[in-house]
């Protein structure tokens, strides 16, 4: 099993990411994350799927997600020539015996501390899937109180387009 990620580009329309989605659901494929937003044109959304699967697997999806009404572009991102990010928002428990560690914790990650209150510490934390799930682990120990993830979105790295 591989990870892998697909951008698909859909008409901004209403029911489009529930048909995305349930095609999904029928061919028996977990989703790991998905995201969705804007694209720099306000007729198309863009939908960004991570998942786990063999290479069988992944072009069964690809060439599924073609087919679907009001799919424009189904795009597979190499690894190793795309960027990845994910946004944490992570709440730990405030304490006189945790407050140093999380706070250099977070410095350490680059990440900012944006609440900050006598019972707890909010924090959030930009980076690759990777630099989130060793935050993650850092701050279990400490006492996660609550904690949210938007999962992936990627984009092809501009070296490699400019050398296409």
């Amino acid at each position: 099993m591989k990870r892998f990620v697909i951008a698909v580009y859909v008409e901004n329309k209403y029911g489009v990411l529930a048909r995305v989605t349930g095609m999904f659901m029928r061919k028996g494929f977990n989703i790991d994350s998905l995201t969705v937003g804007a694209t720099e044109n306000p007729e198309y959304s863009r939908i960004t799927i991570t998942l786990n699967g063999d290479d069988y697997a992944r072009e069964q999806l690809i060439n599924q997600l073609k087919k679907l009404f009001n799919v424009k572009i189904v795009k597979l991102l190499e690894t190793e020539t795309t960027v990845e990010r994910e946004l944490l928002l992570i709440k730990v428990k405030n304490t006189t015996e945790n407050r140093d560690e999380i706070i250099n914790t977070a410095d350490k990650c680059s990440a900012k501390i944006i609440d900050n209150t006598t019972d707890t510490i909010c924090v959030e934390v930009t980076g690759e899937p990777i630099t989130i799930d060793a935050f993650i682990q850092k701050m279990k120990p400490l006492g996660i109180v609550e904690m949210c993830r938007t999962g992936v979105v990627a984009l092809e790295s501009s070296r490699n387009i400019m050398d296409k």
